[in-house]
């Protein structure tokens, strides 16, 4: 698969998730043959104005294969320039998100409320594409509700304002993240344009991956919820889009193996204080579907060090799955 100049190794792409896709994140997946992975979204006017935490979600550095920015602003001038700066800092592609739903964005005339202004949307694009060398790509919802499924003339005007791909989620603003995501909107949006279409809502399993790809002729597939606490979705999802072959999940050896290593890399990136507020949600998602896992959780959620989760996470390799 190729966006602009970069090609991808395949069509399993990781989604940008607000506190999740940080670097150690991102280093998994791309362990794991994720074809492209991508940042937490980045706010331009925090990027602009030098906030420290806000710049620390551009680390990049030593990062195999490209990273894809995402950033989200409303308006075309400020979202040029913090699409630059990301560029100095060795993005490998920009992604302008137009599909958050949550509340504080949205007031904001950000994220998915761009979907109301489809003409300001693509002036943004356009901005972005002409600051950048890099390929631009835009993140989308099918629309801001039942009402206004307008995916398809966003992605037009996307399109011809230069981005270089567009990725469709298949829920309007208003489902949020609830509901069932709606494939034909992602197929109608292929037909639309001429650029690759990607994928995004309701890929749980590389089945899933599968069947999407034929049902709307889309290009390439978007991971998101699927990946928490499961990198193996990537691994398992690229062979068996290539084979047919349906590998096993992980398991608990591998989940606590796993788990321990994202500590690890946690507290290389951010410190132990963090990284022991951290790992208590991540430590959840590892453990889900394993007996014994609440009391585990709570035990995590009470450590006070990386040394104490690292002995709590060692018991999850003598946990039995209770899924079949």
């Amino acid at each position: 698969m190729r966006i602009g100049s970069v090609v991808l190794g395949n069509p399993v792409i990781a989604a940008p998730m607000a506190g999740i896709t940080d670097k150690a994140f991102r280093i998994l997946a791309r362990e794991f043959g994720c074809g492209l992975v991508c940042t937490e979204m980045v706010s331009d006017q925090a990027l602009l104005h030098g906030n420290p935490k806000t710049c620390s979600l551009l680390d990049v550095a030593g990062e195999a294969g490209p990273v894809s920015v995402q950033i989200f602003g409303s308006n075309a001038a400020c979202m040029a320039e913090a699409a630059g700066i990301a560029e100095s800092r060795g993005a490998g592609i920009i992604d302008i998100n137009m599909g958050c739903p949550t509340p504080k964005i949205v007031k904001n005339g950000e994220g998915a409320a761009l979907m109301r202004e489809p003409e300001k949307a693509a002036r943004i694009v356009r901005a972005v594409v002409e600051r950048v060398k890099v390929p631009v790509t835009v993140k989308m919802r099918k629309g801001w509700d039942d009402n206004s499924p307008n995916a398809v003339e966003l992605a037009r005007l996307a399109a011809e304002a230069g981005a270089a791909a567009v990725t469709v989620h298949g829920r309007t603003r208003s489902q949020l993240y609830a509901g069932k995501a709606d494939w034909e909107i992602i197929a109608a949006v292929k037909r639309a344009v001429d650029v690759p279409v990607i994928g995004n809502g309701d890929v749980w399993t590389p089945q899933d991956a599968l069947a999407m790809l034929e049902q709307t002729g889309c290009d390439g597939v978007m991971i998101g919820r699927a990946a928490l606490g499961n990198p193996w979705i990537f691994r398992r999802t690229v062979h068996f889009l290539k084979t047919g072959e349906l590998l096993p999940g992980p398991t608990p050896a591998e989940k606590a193996a796993m788990a321990l290593r994202h500590l690890d890399l946690l507290v290389e990136f951010k410190g132990e204080k963090v990284a022991v507020w951290e790992m208590r949600k991540h430590a959840a998602w590892y453990m889900k579907g394993l007996r014994g896992a609440a009391r585990l959780r709570e035990q995590v959620n009470r450590a006070g060090s990386p040394g104490e989760i690292r002995e709590i996470l060692s018991g999850l390799a003598v946990l039995e799955t209770t899924m079949i």
